[in-house]
């Protein structure tokens, strides 16, 4: 099966149209294309502590991980309004670190589909700490 970036925003669309968020009213769903052909998607979900909440990037990676596969060549958000819900910086640093060279393609959809921002995680994560800053003797990071 081939998958192009429309299926992706679909997935996402669906996603989000299962997130729970009772508390913020803010749904986010996400879908992402593995470096081997495979979609997962995930949907934010909330609860009274806060904190203790899942975004949708979060969720699909989860799947991701747990289906097996580890690098992301693609991955859509797709958020309640017309302002880009971007992923947040703790779904940059996952995004970047399961991009391998931080090459993954990121684009950013309103609820209704309508394209809002596409960019790559290494921009929206410019200097990154990633895999390579933790080398013993950080050989990598010179």
């Amino acid at each position: 099966m081939t998958v192009d970036r429309q299926y992706l925003v679909e997935t996402a669309l669906e996603a989000q149209r299962a997130a729970y968020a009772p508390y913020s009213n803010h749904p986010v769903g996400a879908a992402l294309l593995t470096d081997d052909g495979r979609v997962f998607s995930g949907c934010n979900v909330e609860n009274a502590a806060f904190p203790l909440g899942t975004c949708a990037e979060q969720a699909a990676i989860a799947a991701m991980a747990a289906g097996g596969a580890r690098r992301i060549a693609e991955i859509v958000v797709a958020g309640p309004g017309v302002v880009p819900c971007s992923p947040c910086g703790g779904c940059r640093q996952r995004i970047f670190e399961f991009s391998g060279s931080g090459g993954a393609r990121v684009t950013v959809c309103s609820g209704t589909g309508t394209v809002l921002l596409e960019t790559s995680i290494a921009e929206l994560l410019r200097h990154a700490f990633g895999p390579a800053n933790l080398a013993p003797g950080g050989e990598e990071n010179e």
